[in-house]
């Protein structure tokens, strides 16, 4: 009882008075036996796990080789839950949701008696939502992501879902594929629990988790069913209770030049456009001063080497046997931090200065990259005076500097209503523009910036166009799409003033979206601009339309 004295949860129960012994009869009544407050360290198992999330559905059992790894650590696990936020199914969107569950996380973890907390996720949101909680709780802190689902197979075809559903998709748009053979598709798709096995935003937010130290190394690439999830699961367990000891809390972790360091990672990987957004949330989140600059700066610096889909040809799970994170992070370690601090108690550098590659062709060397400069590109110009980002290595070539005419569509109900129609007037040099999809347009800044080609275009063989909007897409999807423009058109950026005949220049190499309106035109357009009504009135949504900021600020609540 010496040592609980040091605990956080000698708080709640190593108190004189009716409390303290009330608190531990309470927990008694759950079977545990009084050995338990004999200075052991409670940990608590944060679980994202639910039925309606398929990526997280898994992470029962996941939660069950963490107790023991706590177990035998000397640690007491209590797990709890939080709200689980499933990509597929929340409507409007699960990014509406994101600042719910961190505030979830923070205040059960804030409120509840523990000493140290393992974060269980996997899902696109639930990543990020949790490190958001536990970076502003700042007790020692594990994460434990759940891993990408297995590989899809169709006939003799690997096929990883997202990426190839899409493009399977407009072939069964055009005719190309029978109802019986895009059946047969949904059946095999996804073929177990676990994220996106393709270099999506789970997947990336997974390695990013890594790359800033918050998983023990490995972590993010392991198969959801393989075995050795649950191995890790068990560790991690363990480690836990030794950080409790050491007293290593996110604040130590999360430094400005871990940051800068998962920055490099995302653009070696060719991560998710939808990184930008949770890392300038997270970083917010322990006030590190992390800009859009620094991920453009980093970016012409940092080769893309990861050979996975959507920027490359590959799977999660080639990934993994190839080596994952710790041989990317290996591969470009004179260009990371490598004494940064990791939940190992050990260095970036002593994680992984060891690693090994076993596919050059799944994580290529740096004198082979994939490209020169990293996955993602920052855009600015007077269309995007506060940014706009564009996923390079997922872009076709040949647009990455084109002018082209506007075809607008005021938001997403509009195009939805006019991408199939025969006689839309667009061609291969078109710059589709959609608006009112960002944070307080759609509202929740959604994935919507995937415009479906057009079928007029889809039937003459275009197979990609230049496509801006406000919104944000999918991590798993692909083309020459500018997104997260901010100011969003919503609140009267630039964005809201185009019109369809209007010419934009997007110019990738230099870093800019250009719209060729004159400057006393455009001022006049925006100055008639009259915002949309709001979409809520009461609740958690008028919360969020108050309070969110804008895509470069990370679209957190301003008062976290």
């Amino acid at each position: 009882m010496k040592n609980a004295k040091k605990l956080r949860s000698a708080e709640w129960f190593d108190t004189p008075g009716y409390y303290g012994f009330s608190r531990k009869a309470w927990l008694r009544s759950e079977g545990f036996g009084r050995h338990i407050f004999d200075g052991k360290p409670l940990i608590g198992v944060c679980n994202s796990w639910s039925e309606l999330n398929n990526c997280n559905a898994h992470l029962r059992q996941v939660a069950e080789a963490v107790k023991r790894g706590v177990w035998a650590a000397g640690g007491v696990p209590l797990e709890f839950p939080t709200i689980s936020l499933g990509e597929m199914f929340l409507r409007p969107t699960s990014m509406l949701l994101r600042n719910l569950m961190a505030m979830d996380v923070e205040e059960s973890v804030r409120g509840y008696p523990m000493d140290g907390v393992v974060l269980l996720c996997g899902c696109d949101k639930t990543t990020p939502a949790q490190l958001m909680g536990a970076a502003s709780a700042d007790i020692p802190a594990i994460m434990v992501t759940g891993g990408p689902m297995l590989s899809g197979q169709w006939r003799d075809r690997k096929i990883g879902a997202g990426t190839d559903g899409r493009k399977l998709f407009d072939l069964f748009r055009q005719g190309k594929l029978t109802e019986e053979e895009w059946c047969e598709i949904e059946g095999c798709i996804a073929r177990s629990a676990g994220h996106c096995t393709v270099m999506g935003t789970a997947s990336t937010m997974a390695s990013l988790a890594e790359a800033l130290g918050m998983t023990l190394p490995g972590c993010a690439a392991i198969p959801a069913p393989d075995s050795r999830r649950l191995e890790i699961a068990e560790h991690s367990g363990r480690r836990i209770v030794e950080m409790v000891s050491e007293d290593l809390r996110p604040s130590r972790i999360l430094t400005l030049a871990a940051f800068r360091n998962a920055v490099r990672v995302d653009m070696a990987i060719g991560g998710s456009t939808n990184a930008v957004v949770h890392l300038l949330a997270i970083a917010r989140r322990v006030q590190v001063p992390l800009t859009l600059d620094d991920f453009d700066r980093l970016s012409r610096s940092t080769p893309c080497l990861v050979n996975v889909k959507p920027s490359g040809e590959y799977l999660m799970e080639e990934f993994h046997a190839a080596g994952g994170v710790p041989a990317v992070m290996r591969r470009i370690l004179p260009l990371l931090d490598g004494e940064c601090l990791t939940v190992t108690g050990r260095s970036i550098r002593e994680n992984v200065e060891q690693a090994e590659c076993w596919n050059d062709a799944v994580i290529r060397p740096v004198e082979n990259a994939l490209s020169a400069e990293g996955g993602t590109a920052i855009l600015r110009g007077n269309l995007a005076p506060d940014g706009a980002v564009i996923k390079q290595t997922a872009a076709s070539p040949h647009l990455l500097r084109r002018r082209g005419r506007a075809y607008v569509f005021e938001n997403y109900a509009e195009m939805q209503r006019q991408i199939d129609d025969p006689g839309l007037p667009v061609d291969e040099n078109s710059v589709l523009v959609m608006k009112n999809c960002g944070p307080k347009g759609a509202p929740g800044f959604p994935e919507w910036g995937h415009i479906p080609l057009p079928r007029v275009l889809l039937e003459r063989g275009v197979e990609d166009v230049v496509r801006i909007s406000d919104a944000r897409m999918s991590g798993t999807s692909f083309g020459t799409v500018v997104l997260h423009v901010a100011p969003e058109s919503a609140v009267g950026g630039p964005l809201a003033a185009v019109r369809t005949g209007d010419e934009i220049t997007l110019d990738v190499p230099a870093r800019s979206l250009h719209l060729h309106v004159a400057e006393d035109e455009l001022g006049r357009r925006l100055a008639a601009f009259e915002p949309p009504p709001p979409h809520y009135t009461r609740g958690y949504g008028k919360l969020f339309l108050d309070h969110v900021t804008q895509a470069n600020l990370g679209c957190d609540f301003d008062f976290l």
